[in-house]
């Protein structure tokens, strides 16, 4: 039976190289891109695979930045791009989680070059176009297509040393962007098949991943679904969830991942009513029963060691009601509109950590 649909959808160019051992490509991939030099940017953290891959890269690398900060602070965004200009890069690479393809994506905008993304841990940000600046305690957020990297090398070896206390979280994070996809204002079909495939492998591989941190095969599997999360969060848009954490992290500069992890299954919770046939659709992806599907989250961010509360991520309790305030400004056009009262009941549940209904 042929069924009537309509929806638009962009989608997004560049390039992607998926695969164990994909990073000995980049030597090869930034030539056919035109890259001749190439600002690194990875934090001190970092320093070991930097050194490897400035090695792969040879007289291509034109200097690194190391000063790297989650939530993407305006005046490091700012020296990040006057490095870039001084030492003439055409191209930045960014190696790291969402905080170095965030620096990396401030630097595109600023000084006009493109972007490689070697990802290392499940932020999924390198495959979308949006980008984000803290300054003070405020989080900006926007969409330029021209902040999207023109080439992602995924290579599952690169997360294998990933500790389970930073891939818990960023795997709630991917998940939050396949979950939120299913009904953000660009969603699809598409965007749908893809969100669910997604949420699929990334519930049943966190749990390896983290349990057993050397299993390669659970490792690819995570990355792929954290790749498709990226590509329908760049596609779909972004909702109550997203729009909760950008305030909480630009008000208290909370862990990113960790927020996704304590904030997911509450706002997919207070979304319930709005989206029936969706939580429907994850159910059966996940093997739960629908109403179970928002406890089924919180649930997976606690088996994995994720955070679920946000008062363990260190938001104050007296920040609840400015934060309010916020969330139902920014999220205006949410699929359920957001109102004070539930929005504060929301944040409050979150904070204590209560497992959602």
């Amino acid at each position: 039976m042929q069924r009537d649909l309509e929806f638009t959808y962009d989608a997004l160019p560049g390039r992607v190289v998926f695969g164990a051992g994909a990073r000995k490509s980049l030597a090869a991939e930034a030539e056919a891109l035109g890259a001749e030099r190439i600002l690194i940017i990875a934090d001190q953290a970092t320093d070991a695979l930097a050194s490897e891959i400035s090695a792969i890269l040879g007289d291509r690398v034109a200097g690194r930045f190391d000063e790297v900060a989650q939530h993407v602070p305006l005046q490091l965004a700012r020296s990040a791009a006057a490095q870039a200009r001084e030492a003439g890069a055409d191209t930045v690479l960014t190696i790291g989680g969402g905080s170095a393809t965030g620096f990396g994506k401030a630097v595109v905008l600023e000084a006009g070059i493109r972007q490689i993304a070697v990802p290392t841990t499940y932020a999924g940000s390198e495959m979308t176009p949006i980008w984000g600046i803290s300054d003070g305690d405020h989080k900006q957020v926007g969409v330029d297509a021209a902040a999207k990297p023109a080439l992602v090398v995924y290579d599952p070896e690169l997360t294998v040393t990933l500790p389970a206390a930073i891939a818990g979280p960023s795997g709630m994070n991917a998940l939050a962007h396949a979950v939120e996809a299913l009904y953000g204002p660009g969603a699809n079909p598409f965007i749908s098949f893809m969100a669910l495939e997604s949420i699929r492998v990334m519930y049943r591989g966190l749990p390896a991943v983290t349990a057993e941190p050397g299993d390669i095969a659970a490792r690819t599997d995570v990355l792929y679904g954290a790749y498709l999360g990226g590509v329908v969060l760049g596609t779909g848009g972004t909702a109550l969830h997203h729009k909760t954490c950008h305030v909480l992290g630009g008000m208290f500069n909370l862990d990113h991942g960790g927020m996704n992890a304590a904030v997911l299954g509450h706002a997919l919770a207070y979304n319930a009513p709005a989206i029936g046939s969706i939580i429907e659709d994850i159910a059966a992806v996940i093997d739960a029963p629908a109403r179970d599907v928002p406890a089924a989250f919180f649930d997976l961010a606690g088996a994995i060691g994720a955070p679920t509360s946000l008062e363990a991520l260190g938001m104050p309790a007296g920040g609840l009601d400015e934060a309010t305030r916020r969330v139902v400004i920014e999220a205006a056009a949410n699929v359920r509109p957001p109102t004070e009262g539930g929005i504060r009941q929301m944040l409050d549940d979150a904070f204590h950590g209560r497992r959602p209904v």
